[in-house]
């Protein structure tokens, strides 16, 4: 039998217009799909517990891992006496697909969800996630589209801001149709792709552009995004008071809540004050995705050959939680991969623990630690003051992923950091104009100064027509 071919893939999601019946009818389905997963997922973790308490787990563990081959004979042992194995849940789906869950479910969807319920239980087994999540009830360029050949469809069901939304039915759902297709996404011809290399220095709340040939920008990360903080903290306040007033017998009389397995209440009142906070997260996830997009056709514009340091945005969210939360670099760097492969271009994740660039200066080829706290890199050689952020994006624009020392020319300095200081006047006059920017940019406030040897000159460099060019202040 031939091995199936892989073709690239795109999704589109058409939304559908539903009457109360088939409204109902969707819905158990989608119950029965949560219900049978659970039971999946319940059972497949119920065999890992057993496996791990086998005597002989702990003896594998403690084997050193050279000896890789006595180690997978134990473990693959284990699995198979216990049925921990994605072939043995799919006999397990097999016989809990009885009774009314046959009537919505077919073995083909059965499997299926088998199939993602060991995926979720195998992650917990290999140490790559801590534990698992159960389904709780309720979550769950068009002509270009339906040009291409259709691979499957999947139903989809998403909250809607009330119940008398437009589209929504009587339990305040919207029903959608996504479209796996085959081929690529449509690309619109107003999204030019670039040939240069660009350096990019992402941060938790700031980004930093630098092409090697082009205008140098450090921007804040979905500067346009407003939170509206107080509103959200009198929401959730609400939501807590109403949470207790309709549960008081799982508070005890310190007002904390009590240990063990408990039974919550939901009013009405509690449910339509978590609609409006959910409503308000999902318009603001739907302006940061656009936000986001509209920098990476920005970033491709400039050049496909994109280069920024490989970073964890795991141990970011242990230290920036908030700003993490909010502005979702880890999201922002993916939808830039996906778009650069699609263009042809290619994106390099340069690892930190070699290259160093926020520590190393190419006028003396040393490096130097420097504090989060130190915002501009300024040399005893003579390169410098310069921002970091910036600078650590001209040094990756300039780095050969193969090697880890940046190769920059002295004539490509001397227009770079021209372009570098074009970048900062322009992020100095919006902080005098009032815009909120991170402090990471070294200008956290209006009115903010830049080093005394960038503020002696009296001429502000304004990038104009792909050149620099000054104008007197």
């Amino acid at each position: 039998m031939s091995k199936k071919s892989k073709t690239p893939t795109f999704l589109l999601e058409l939304p559908l217009q539903v009457d109360s019946q088939q409204a109902n009818h969707l819905r158990a389905h989608f119950e029965a799909a949560r219900c049978l997963y659970n039971a999946l997922l319940g059972e497949a973790m119920k065999r890992l517990k057993h496996m791990r308490d086998d005597p002989r787990w702990q003896e594998a563990r403690a084997l050193p891992k050279t000896q890789k081959q006595e180690r997978y004979a134990i473990f693959s042992q284990l699995r198979t006496e216990y049925g921990f194995s994605e072939y043995a849940l799919h006999a397990y789906a097999t016989d809990a697909r009885t009774t009314w869950i046959a009537d919505h479910i077919d073995s083909n969807t059965a499997q299926k969800l088998a199939s993602r319920a060991y995926q979720a239980a195998n992650r917990v087994c290999l140490g790559k996630a801590k534990k698992v999540r159960f389904k709780s009830r309720g979550r769950g360029v068009v002509k270009h589209g339906l040009d291409q050949r259709i691979k499957y469809v999947r139903l989809i069901r998403r909250r809607a801001s009330s119940l008398q939304a437009q589209g929504a039915d009587c339990e305040g759902y919207r029903y959608y149709a996504q479209l796996a297709l085959e081929g690529i996404p449509y690309h619109k011809p107003k999204h030019h792709v670039g040939s240069e290399t660009v350096g990019l220095d992402i941060g938790p709340s700031s980004i930093a552009i630098v092409p090697q040939q082009g205008e140098a920008r450090l921007l804040p990360f979905c500067g346009e995004l407003k939170t509206d903080k107080r509103k959200k903290r009198r929401i959730q306040r609400k939501l807590e008071r109403q949470r207790r007033a309709n549960n008081p017998q799982n508070y005890d009389s310190s007002g904390r809540v009590k240990k063990g397995r408990l039974r919550w209440h939901d009013s009405q009142g509690y449910k339509a004050t978590r609609r409006r906070l959910a409503s308000q997260e999902r318009k603001l996830a739907a302006h940061r995705k656009s936000l986001h997009g509209r920098l990476v056709h920005e970033i491709v514009q400039s050049g496909n050959t994109i280069v920024t340091e490989k970073l964890s945005y795991k141990a970011w969210q242990k230290q920036f939680g908030k700003s993490v939360g909010l502005h979702a670099p880890g999201m922002f760097l993916a939808w830039l991969n996906r778009t650069v492969a699609r263009t042809g271009g290619t994106l390099h994740e340069i690892p930190t623990r070699s290259t160093k660039l926020s520590q190393y200066c190419h006028g003396c080829g040393r490096y130097i630690k420097k504090p989060l706290s130190q915002r501009w890199h300024q040399c005893p050689c003579g390169i410098g003051p310069v921002q970091r952020d910036l600078y650590s994006a001209f040094l990756a624009a300039h780095l050969d992923p193969r090697s880890s020392v940046p190769s920059i020319a002295h004539d490509q300095w001397e227009s770079a950091e021209m372009r570098l200081r074009a970048a900062v006047e322009d992020v100095k006059e919006r902080a005098n104009a009032g815009q909120d920017l991170p402090q990471s940019m070294g200008v956290p406030r209006a009115g903010a100064r830049l080093p005394q040897s960038l503020e002696a000159s009296h001429q502000e460099l304004v990038y104009r027509h792909g050149r620099l060019e000054a104008v007197g202040r």
